[in-house]
């Protein structure tokens, strides 16, 4: 690893340093393009920041289409759309791969050089600036606005939508959007998520592609879900710890209490649904010969 006295910090616009992994390991940086390592997402951010209706629009438009879809759908028959569906998990599960590429080792490398207490807690603009790891926080920010669509799957094809399902798709959007656009820290969000979406919809496609080894079981991308919302409360509860004893946490006191609320609705709707999926599950009738 180069020295870090060695190193040469960019700088984002307002004159904020920040580093970037490749500058501790420069083997990586042909990895990275050119425009990705000066990357400024100063326009991108102020856009984030001013059209706060996109998220709400975006959430009011969605709740339509689960109320009003299945309603619509009632007297037809179900789409296949199995190819669609496949691909469109799998253009996700590439496109994670990619954040998570870029976000996980950076988080990494701020937990070796900053500490845990700053990488939760510290402004986000000198922990990761703009840069490749600044693109790819901004461009998971507005993904969720997309992701809506995984709905829009269930609803043409008459499957079950439950409510953990687009609960979930509502909080993460409007929370995310929120959350960047006030500046509080969040890359160990960003890089879980990008983690865990990066396997999950993957097993989607190998599963709808009749691809998936059998080890690959559906209880892996649950209990990876269930560990992501430990982590979320954790983190939370870490907030209200540091705030309560005078620490420095650059945190919005609002966004706080609703990641604290979401974090552990998560855990618990995730947790009840692997109880009941995985544990408690009746188990199928055995066919007879006769039936078959």
């Amino acid at each position: 690893m180069v020295p870090h006295e060695d190193i040469v910090p960019y700088k984002t616009v307002r004159g904020v340093e920040y580093t970037q992994l490749f500058q501790y390991f420069p083997a990586l940086e042909n990895f990275y393009f050119d425009w990705e390592k000066n990357y400024n997402g100063e326009k991108i951010y102020w856009f984030i920041h001013d059209n706060s209706w996109i998220p709400v629009v975006s959430v009011i438009l969605y709740v339509v289409m689960i109320t009003a879809g299945p309603k619509m759908m009632e007297n037809k028959k179900p789409f296949d759309l199995k190819y669609p569906l496949a691909y469109w998990n799998l253009l996700l599960s590439l496109f994670s791969f990619a954040g998570m590429i870029r976000c996980v080792p950076h988080f990494f490398l701020l937990m070796k050089t900053h500490g845990f207490q700053e990488v939760i807690c510290g402004a986000p603009e000198p922990l990761y600036g703009d840069g490749a790891v600044g693109f790819w926080v901004q461009v998971f920010v507005l993904s969720k606005v997309f992701e809506l669509i995984d709905t829009l799957f269930i609803v043409l094809r008459k499957r079950p939508l439950i409510f953990l399902h687009w609960y979930h798709h509502v909080t993460v959007l409007l929370f995310t959007w929120f959350c960047y656009s006030f500046e509080n820290p969040g890359i160990i969000f960003v890089a879980m998520n990008y983690s865990v979406h990066a396997i999950m919809y993957g097993y989607y496609y190998l599963m709808a592609m009749k691809m998936k080894p059998s080890w690959m079981k559906p209880q892996l991308i649950t209990v990876m879900q269930i560990s992501q919302m430990v982590v979320g409360v954790t983190v939370a509860a870490n907030y209200v710890t540091t705030l309560k004893a005078g620490g420095d946490c650059h945190v919005n006191t609002n966004l706080l209490w609703s990641c604290a609320v979401m974090y552990s609705s998560y855990l618990y709707l995730f947790a009840s649904f692997f109880v009941k999926r995985f544990i408690f599950t009746s188990k199928p009738k055995a066919v007879t010969k006769k039936e078959v």
